[in-house]
């Protein structure tokens, strides 16, 4: 039986591309998934939303042209759940106040129970073979795998591949931050290392460093197997309004300049 995997969605405000979000995670080509929500404390619809996705998954049906009666001339139709049943849950939580994306992260992550963990932000969307392809390279002696993403505008027309460098400490974390978006990691690593910090923008850049310091081994597959959505200047807002946009920046920056701290002192002590 192969591991279970938790896709955390933490979600505000994003109503509009939610549905999509969601159903790239229910139709993994993969047997065992669980899908974690936290509603932020969106003000918008977020919550008719994920009401209406809950009951569409445990009711909504589909159907097929499936054989033809030679007596008769009808075409039969075979009837089945319009989402997979088996090897599938949904699990939504919610928060009360709006506490910020590293806060819906840990709850989220807190609550996942896959030995095989990710996240994806609620308007982007993961392509079917994304976890079945990272899952493949971690059950090969990684910790944390990553891919390639497309880039795409509002109406999901693609902008341009964003191919990420093979793995190694200098190309992943030295120059900038690139691993990070499109990945799937072992529980463990949070066991050992801990969770997103919270009073960061840069929660994630944060915590993937945190972790290959501490020797995580990481591996890069070359497929693009996710899509990251693009809003332009007219959806400027949350990470992307101007000041936080700012701050992100500097976090990262910040991040950039530890990391090449670390590979210092680590090559100063090969040295020695």
């Amino acid at each position: 039986m192969q591991p279970l995997v938790s896709i955390v969605v933490p979600t505000y405000n994003q109503a509009r591309y939610l549905p999509a979000c969601l159903d790239a995670a229910m139709f993994q080509d993969y047997p065992e998934i669980e899908v974690v929500v936290v509603n932020d404390a969106s003000s918008d619809d977020t919550g008719a939303v994920l009401a209406a996705y809950r009951r569409a998954v445990e009711e909504d049906t589909a159907s097929f042209a499936a054989d033809l009666d030679a007596a008769t001339g009808e075409v039969r139709r075979a009837v089945h759940p319009r989402y997979p049943q088996a090897g599938r849950s949904l699990t939504i939580l919610t928060h009360e106040e709006n506490r910020g994306l590293g806060a819906a992260l840990n709850t989220g992550f807190r609550a996942a129970r896959g030995e095989l963990v990710t996240y994806i932000a609620s308007d982007d969307w993961l392509l079917p073979g994304m976890v079945r392809e990272l899952a493949a390279a971690l059950t090969s002696g990684a910790d944390f795998a990553y891919a390639d993403m497309h880039v795409v505008n509002d109406a999901g027309r693609i902008l341009r591949r964003f191919s990420l460098p093979e793995y190694s400490f200098e190309a992943a974390f030295c120059h900038w931050y690139l691993c990070g978006v499109c990945k799937l990691y072992r529980r463990t690593l949070h066991e050992a290392n801990g969770f997103y910090r919270e009073d960061l923008l840069a929660h994630d850049h944060e915590l993937y460093l945190r972790f290959a310091m501490a020797g995580a081994r990481f591996a890069h597959v070359p497929q693009v197997l996710a899509c990251v959505r693009h809003h332009g200047a007219e959806r400027a807002v949350d990470n992307h309004a101007p000041a936080n946009w700012r701050r992100l920046m500097a976090e990262s920056a910040e991040l950039v300049r530890l990391a090449r701290e670390f590979r210092e002192k680590m090559e100063e002590r090969c040295e020695s």
